[in-house]
């Protein structure tokens, strides 16, 4: 075989001196004999020295295509080349290994020709020759940036990938450190992880390596010669930016739906928008919206030349800056035609200003332009809030800190922010709107004040709900002979619904008041019309929903102080008593309004003059962080505190310490002081049914008219009692009694022993009777009857 052909069956990269610390070394003199052989031959081939010394070299060839080339060989030492090759060789076991060899000729210092040969297993050289073809790619043609740095943290060698990267040329940077030419890295954080490499040897992985505008992810192995010396570091780097970008806004978008919506309150979900895309997504947000969307209303589409938008910003890293911001939380803004956000309501579509032209805002909005250029905001963007196919209002992002102008990414980022916003801020609207409906029934149907009476000095409160308005409701009714009913309830459930059950239920009350029934039979009445509700509204509803209430109904009567109560599953009343101490009477238990089977009953309690009755409902004393114990405990010491003042003072002390941040529950409460009619203003007589006493009575009422200085009502007086006590003698049973009552009005009452009740009758022309009830009806103010317990 010819000296070319074994050349080429090893390939070109094997010319030149064979690689590393594992090749084999001898020498031959000019006759072929091996004179020198080394510890590697040795271990290549098997033979000792001994053996091997001064034997022809071509005794080691197995093949005679072997023999061929070495003596070839000779030729071309003649004109002074080399060859390479691979040539079967025997082991000394008598196996042939195929050994690639260097042979260089070689002249002693008589001129005498030898050869220097180098060997090594071709399985060896082929392994090494791929570690370099590899380390000449890492070098050359990685897309990855590989660094290897010394002991010192110094760059020892460079790849081309980071010579692109860095934008610095590899003679540049060998030997500076990281801070020297990358500064906008975080370079304290990557030689604390180098040195922990370096100094135990285990490698890192994955690392995080952040720049101004890039990402990486890089990893790191110590290098050691095989002699044990630390050599330094290889490190290399990933470009992660978009994986990072993309993961970044992923978590930003999953932190916005956690934080967007939390409440169902339009400012507070406008607010919650501009907090979560602070300072990720921007360094200031403004968010406006409509003013119809403020008030719960639907904005009309149309023209937004001149509309009028109420503004909702907040910005986290502004709150202690708030000469930051354009225009503070609840101003009314009018952008000017042609801003981004005219542009955007307009369209109904984001507009993107990658780069703010400070002059040509100032045509636009001059206010806003100088606190553009004053803040140094560089880039915008306005991007609608759309929700169900309504444009709610805009949201305004703008960067300042952050040196990079927004992009298209960016936007499509700002627009998945405000989609969600815009969703959760129509909820609200919606909510808003239901919420406002609502409480303007609830207040309409509750009491817009007190009605003049003697009985009691009356202080009140309604506070709805923050999370949907409830049913409480209270009421003060006066009665006949000067009583005064009061009436405290909570209607099951939340909105429009409860609140129009809550009118039903008190209008029912006053009707079932206006008979004068005892309490424990009003309430029996009010269940009865509850169960009849329920039944009608589980028929409209396809059996879904209960309606349920509860009450508690008291009757005091100041002319003998007592108070008589009953309760339908309401809590109790408190009861400060003139001293100041403070107690929640025990009253008969009863189911709430609607259950039916268990009857009421009643407890009566006798007062002092100036005792305080305290009605309410169960949001006062209870809510999510705070059981009904510890809410009667606050309130008895609050109203222990308060003692000797009004009952508006007193309203307002217990509303100041109990009422929550946010009312879960609505709240009614009812704080009355009672009175005691003066015995000078009652006057009673006892009436023989003899019709002469007629006249009797009618002279007696007009002593005590005088004596009270009411002169005037004297004739209108008698009439009424004329016509009443001529009936009782004429129709009814004794014992016939007369009283009259003066407080705000003059009360007269004639009571008889009858069981059956006078109604009016309408008398025809020609009748000769029949007008007597109807005559008190057109002289007095109010007219009735009611049964009494005899």
């Amino acid at each position: 075989m010819r000296i070319s052909e074994v050349t080429g069956s090893l390939g070109t990269g094997l010319a030149g001196s064979l690689p590393g610390p594992y090749t084999a070394t001898a020498f031959m003199d000019g006759t072929g004999r091996i004179s020198l052989w080394s510890p590697q031959a040795e271990a290549l081939l098997g033979y000792p020295a001994e053996e091997v010394c001064g034997m022809p070299a071509v005794e080691l060839l197995t093949a005679p295509r072997g023999r061929e080339a070495a003596l070839a060989a000779r030729e071309r030492h003649v004109a002074g080349q080399g060859w390479d090759g691979v040539l079967g060789l025997r082991h000394r076991d008598g196996r042939e290994v195929q050994i690639a060899l260097c042979v260089r000729p070689m002249l002693d210092r008589k001129g005498q020709t030898g050869w220097s040969i180098s060997a090594a297993d071709t399985r060896q050289v082929e392994r090494e020759e791929i570690d370099r073809a590899i380390l000449e790619a890492l070098f050359t043609q990685s897309p990855i940036p590989m660094t290897v740095m010394d002991t010192e943290l110094r760059y020892r060698w460079v790849n081309a990938a980071t010579v692109r990267e860095i934008g610095v040329s590899a003679e540049q940077l060998l030997g500076r450190r990281i801070s020297e030419d990358t500064p906008e890295v975080d370079f304290r954080a990557i030689e604390q992880v180098l040195r922990r490499v370096r100094d135990t040897g285990e490698p890192v992985v994955g690392f995080e390596v952040r720049g101004r505008e890039h990402v990486w992810s890089a990893s790191s192995f110590r290098l050691t010669h095989p002699a044990g010396r630390i050599l330094g570091m290889c490190q290399t780097y990933v470009d992660v930016t978009e994986g990072d970008r993309a993961q970044r806004r992923l978590a930003l978008l999953t932190e916005a739906g956690a934080r967007i919506g939390t409440t169902l309150d339009v400012g507070r979900t406008a607010q919650e928008l501009a907090d979560a895309a602070v300072p990720d997504l921007a360094d200031i947000v403004g968010i406006d919206l409509l003013e119809p969307a403020v008030r719960g209303e639907e904005p009309a589409p149309g023209p937004v030349g001149g509309r009028m938008l109420a503004h909702r910003s907040g910005v986290r890293s502004l709150r202690e800056h708030a000469s930051e911001v354009v225009y503070q939380v609840g101003e009314t803004v009018a952008y000017p035609p042609g801003t981004p956000q005219v542009r955007c309501l307009a369209s109904g579509q984001s507009v993107l200003v990658r780069r703010l032209d400070v002059d040509e805002w100032f045509a636009l909005d001059p206010r806003s332009a100088e606190k553009i250029r004053e803040l140094r905001v560089h880039s915008l963007m306005a991007v609608p809030l759309r929700a169900r196919g309504i444009t709610l209002g805009v949201a305004t992002f703008g960067r300042y800190h952050n040196p990079l102008p927004y992009d298209e990414e960016d936007l499509a980022l700002a627009e998945d922010f405000s989609s969600r916003a815009a969703v959760c801020v129509d909820n609200a609207r919606r909510y808003t709107r239901e919420r406002t409906l609502a409480v303007t029934l609830q207040r309409s149907l509750l009491p817009r004040g007190v009605p003049e009476q003697d009985a009691l000095e009356v202080a009140h409160c309604y506070l709805p709900a923050q999370a949907g308005v409830g049913g409480d409701w209270f009421d003060v009714i006066p009665l006949p002979g000067t009583r005064v009913a009061l009436v405290v309830g909570d209607v099951v459930g939340h909105g429009v619904h409860a609140a129009a059950t809550m009118g039903r239920l008190r209008t029912a009350v006053h009707n079932f008041s206006a008979l004068d029934l005892a309490p424990e039979e009003v309430l029996a009445h009010l269940d009865e019309l509850v169960s009849m509700l329920d039944q009608d509204h589980l028929a409209e509803s396809d059996g879904a929903g209960v309606i349920g209430a509860t009450c508690l109904y008291a009757v005091y009567d100041p002319i003998t102080g007592t108070c008589t109560l009953a309760t339908a599953g309401h809590i109790g009343p408190a009861l400060v008593h003139p001293d100041g101490t403070v107690t929640f009477p025990h009253l008969p238990i009863s189911p709430p309004l609607g259950l039916g089977g268990e009857p009421f009953e009643a407890a009566t309690l006798h007062l002092s003059a100036g005792s305080r009755l305290v009605l309410y409902t169960d949001g006062l004393v209870e809510n999510r962080d705070r059981d009904i114990d510890t809410g009667l405990t606050l309130l008895s010491r609050t109203l222990a505190d308060a003692i000797g003042r009004s009952p508006e003072e007193t309203c307002q002390a217990v509303l100041e310490a109990m009422l929550p941040p946010q009312p879960s529950d609505d709240i009614a409460l009812l704080v009355t002081r009672t009175r005691r009619l003066d015995p000078s203003h009652v006057a009673e007589w006892d009436v023989p049914a003899e019709p002469a006493q007629v006249g009797v009575i009618r002279a007696h009422a007009l002593r005590q008219l005088q004596a009270w200085g009411l002169e005037e009502l004297g004739f209108t007086t008698e009439l009424i009692l004329s016509e009443l006590v001529t009936n009782a003698i004429r129709y009814a049973a004794e014992p016939i009694r007369v009283r009259l009552l003066r407080g705000c009005a003059v009360t007269c009452e004639v009571s008889d022993g009858s069981s059956t009740s006078p109604h009016i009758r309408r008398a025809a022309t020609t009748d000769e009777g029949g007008r007597g009830l109807f005559l008190i009806a057109q002289l007095a103010d109010r007219w009735g009857t009611r049964y009494t317990a005899n």
